[in-house]
């Protein structure tokens, strides 16, 4: 936990980069292990930390979880446990995604309410009243929700905002409901439609993946499978920032573009060259960046994940940019930090302005959360002098190898524990 980052400003990045599976969608894969009974095998996963914690709280729950670098296994038994304690979910957020599957599988579940990333309010009304119109009763008693049924059975179900939480856990209590559900305004992103897919290959009917209204025909039973996580959207992204914000040329691999259009549309609006292929694009910043607008919305939106990104741009680019970000409020905390390091940047409720200067200086910060994190070591790449990024243990938890990944781009970096 007293781990920082030395980040020295000045080198331009430049090489090749691969992502593996995205954070934001292997722990709802094994979740949705506790579906079936016996082994759930998940390739293509990050190094991070929330997989571990993950494994514990599946450990808990009664499951053996081995991990194999890149790979997991998980062998669900015939009766779960029911009861996700504080001790195993409080760490992080996307713990909370073990309710449905607990639900469909137990008819009772028994979750603490999560911990997670400081980035403002993530109230689970939307998961609860979602397994209420399958018919369990769900409430929140000493620190926990508690949800049980007799018995699932189909409903349509109309989401306020298309939450990605509330469609995973809503879709995975469905999957084993009697007759049909309808989950209307339900999140498009590509982390849905890799879930929808483990799912159907383990027996699920659902239709509609990755569209704004999801069918699903409850089945009997589910059996395990094996499946590749989807590359790491918000990573890769990154590493395109990355090369624009220093001028570099960074070509990444391992995801699919068409799941960041309008990241790379903004990008080439920044004065960026890209170039897209198959498995991945290419990013060449040849002068320095313009000013862009950014705006954060749900998929096929602009990504909140990618806000701290986004500033980090705006801070070094010539011209004035607006920040308007639509889905968490707190995360403009990373705003704060971005004025110690010397960014021209006010806020507004909603909005952030940022007018561009040539060069940051280097100061002490604070991560807040994994992104924010991410975020304040691209600044510190453009800073003068070393920038010291406090609470690193955040970066751990979204960005695989993210140190050795940065020196093979040229950027200079080190961690140092301790005081």
């Amino acid at each position: 936990m007293n781990d920082r980052f030395l980040v020295t400003g000045g080198a331009r990045l430049q090489g090749e980069v691969s992502v593996v599976g995205a954070k934001n969608s292997v722990l709802k894969l094994m979740a949705a292990a506790l579906l079936a009974e016996g082994r759930t095998t998940i390739t293509n996963c990050p190094l991070i930390a929330d997989v571990p914690l993950m494994a514990e709280v599946l450990r808990g729950l009664g499951a053996t979880v081995v991990l194999d670098r890149e790979v997991v296994h998980i062998d669900t038994p015939a009766q779960p446990s029911f009861h996700a304690d504080f001790d195993a979910v409080k760490q992080f957020r996307a713990s909370v995604c073990v309710l449905g599957p607990l639900l469909a599988r137990c008819h009772r579940a028994v979750v603490a309410l999560p911990g997670g990333d400081a980035i403002g309010s993530r109230p689970l009304d939307m998961h609860q009243a979602g397994l209420r119109a399958l018919g369990a009763q769900s409430t929140i008693e000493h620190g926990c929700v508690v949800a049980e049924a007799d018995r699932l059975t189909g409903a349509a179900v109309a989401l306020e905002f298309p939450s990605v939480g509330a469609t995973e856990n809503i879709l995975m209590a469905a999957v084993l409901a009697d007759g049909v559900t309808t989950i209307d305004n339900a999140a498009r992103e590509p982390e849905i439609v890799d879930l929808c897919e483990m799912l159907t290959q383990m027996g699920a009917d659902i239709a509609g993946a990755g569209t704004s209204t999801l069918t699903v025909r409850g089945v009997a039973t589910l059996i395990p499978t094996t499946h590749s996580v989807v590359g790491d959207r918000i990573v890769a992204a990154t590493w395109g920032v990355a090369a624009a914000m220093t001028r570099g040329d960074i070509t990444v691999t391992g995801v699919n573009p068409a799941h960041l259009q309008l990241v790379l549309h903004k990008l080439g609006d920044a004065g960026a060259l890209v170039d897209r292929f198959d498995n991945g694009f290419r990013v060449r910043q040849l002068d320095r960046p313009t000013a862009v607008n950014f705006s954060t919305l749900p998929f096929p939106g602009f990504p909140t994940d990618l806000q701290p990104m986004a500033i980090g741009l705006a801070a070094v680019a010539e011209g004035m940019s607006v920040i308007t970000e639509n889905v968490f409020e707190a995360r403009f905390r990373f705003v704060e930090e971005m004025i110690r390091l010397g960014a021209d940047a006010r806020t507004d409720g909603h909005h952030a302005v940022i007018r561009g200067i040539e060069q940051l200086s280097s100061a002490p910060v604070w991560c807040s959360d994994i992104r924010a994190g991410a975020g304040l070591v691209l600044a510190g790449l453009v800073a003068d002098g070393v920038t010291e990024v406090h609470d690193v243990f955040h970066i751990d938890r979204g960005y695989p190898e993210f140190i050795d990944k940065l020196r093979g781009l040229g950027a200079e970096i080190e961690r140092v524990t301790g005081t």
